[in-house]
């Protein structure tokens, strides 16, 4: 059995141990407990543990706190074992020695293409169009689709294939017009978005792979027709049913997918799963994440998004994720659970309290005049020497603050700033830390420690 130090400060030692009592036993490890001179560990760096630590020769390996910065090699030379970071937040323990379930996977693999529009391209200009591509490649998409203007032909579509071409990008282009689709697929656009009757007989000599839709919206009408054509003519093509938004045929046309998989079990499929994101008034991840499970278990693999409208600003990102969520849970057989939080944004995985007894006895130990700040139970909790302060109005919170002593401007603000993320946690579910940024999934923007840059403790 492992013999694991766990390093930690004055304050978070009771919790700390209650929390070993615990996990020990079922995570399988004996530990020990080294408490450094400082009240808060993670305010610490590895050269100052190292001078402050000493020698145990019983244990097999240290763990800091997870917020302790340097170089982890400055204690090991002290110590003479192997010593690691473990979670910023004690409350991770179980998950961090796996006693709430295996460790996560890396959902590296995927088998879903994500084609990522540039609504009205004819209107921008190149440099915008470039920057605009580059940045959906950056998350995620495998091939930029050139959306058309069909109020007027677009002359230059030619020359923006070739300069996406020399730049790297797979292209597509998103037209009925025969003109702008041959001088596209002329230019090295692999795919055409899409065919039906009115232009199938010139697909023939586009040289290029095509998207085969319906003749009539809300219907399957001439579907089979142009499938008939495409292979008679040696066309490759992908076959879109066409998804139609809530209120207007929406499960209606989730079944014409279904009966489409059904009349051609092996054939490519595509679906635009921006006629939901972009026509409700929803965040747009879990839409694109139920919508992909959809894909992923009735084999279509390639998707088209688009990043209009402002909740949608994220999309390719978010189906690139989505692939590797669904395309394990499909193969593996396992819920798309607990496998990933990146997705989830609005509020956390899984809430973390302290508890009464634990902020009670916290408050009885501060002995210096910072204060500590906790959002937990519905309330804030403000800790301070001889202060323990809660309620919901960080007004009067702060009035109370002020009562008792005195605090300089740069410390108001810093504890307004963190007020107003506490009641933002409060507000949505979501986990709050002081000094540390809030979590949105894979929106979170790092935030640098003000404690520790002010050496505050």
């Amino acid at each position: 059995m492992a013999h694991i130090l766990f390093v930690t400060g004055k304050l978070a030692e009771p919790a700390l141990r209650r929390t070993l009592a615990e996990l020990a036993p079922s995570a399988g490890f004996a530990y020990s407990v080294a408490v450094l001179p400082i009240t808060v560990a993670a305010l610490t760096t590895t050269p100052w543990v190292a001078r402050h630590l000493e020698r145990h020769d019983d244990v097999d390996r240290v763990l800091l706190p997870g917020m302790c910065d340097g170089d982890l090699a400055v204690v090991e030379e002290k110590l003479g074992r192997p010593v690691q970071r473990g979670p910023k937040d004690l409350r991770d323990l179980p998950e961090f020695f796996g006693a709430a379930g295996t460790s996560r996977p890396a959902l590296a693999a995927f088998d879903i293409a994500i084609l990522a529009e540039i609504n009205h391209a004819p209107r921008w200009s190149w440099d915008d169009l470039l920057a605009r591509a580059r940045k959906q490649r950056r998350d995620g998409a495998d091939i930029i689709d050139l959306g058309c203007d069909p109020a007027a032909r677009w002359t230059a579509i030619g020359e923006t294939v070739r300069r996406l071409l020399d730049d790297g990008f797979r292209v597509s282009v998103d037209t009925f017009d025969i003109q702008e689709a041959a001088a596209a697929a002329g230019a090295g656009a692999e795919l055409v978005l899409s065919v039906n009757h009115t232009n199938r007989d010139a697909a023939r000599d586009w040289g290029c792979e095509v998207v085969a839709v319906p003749d009539a919206p809300g219907s399957l009408d001439g579907l089979d027709e142009t499938v008939n054509f495409l292979q008679k003519a040696g066309v490759p093509f992908r076959l879109d049913p066409v998804i139609e938004p809530i209120g207007f045929g929406f499960a209606a046309s989730l079944g014409r997918y279904l009966e489409v998989r059904r009349r051609y079990p092996a054939a490519e499929m595509l679906m635009g799963v921006g006629n939901l994101t972009e026509l409700t008034d929803v965040d747009s991840a879990g839409v694109n994440v139920m919508l992909l499970g959809f894909c992923q278990e009735l084999g279509i693999r390639s998707v088209l998004t688009t990043e209009v409208i402002n909740w949608c600003r994220s999309c390719v990102r978010e189906l690139d994720l989505a692939r590797r969520l669904v395309f394990h849970a499909v193969t593996e057989r396992v819920l798309p659970k607990r496998l990933s939080a990146q997705l989830v944004m609005l509020r956390d995985p899984k809430m973390r309290e302290h508890g009464e007894r634990t902020l009670r006895e916290l408050a009885e130990q501060v002995a210096d005049r910072n204060y500590r700040i906790f959002a937990e139970g519905g309330l804030l909790h403000v800790i301070s020497r001889q202060l323990y302060m809660k309620g919901t109005d960080p007004f009067e919170l702060f009035a109370g603050m002020q009562a008792k002593g005195h605090i300089d401007a740069a410390h108001a603000f810093y504890l307004g700033y963190e007020m107003a993320k506490a009641v933002t946690a409060l507000t949505l579910g979501k986990n709050y830390v002081q000094d540390e940024a809030l979590f949105w999934g894979f929106l979170t923007a790092a935030e640098t420690s003000h404690l520790k840059k002010k050496a505050i403790d």
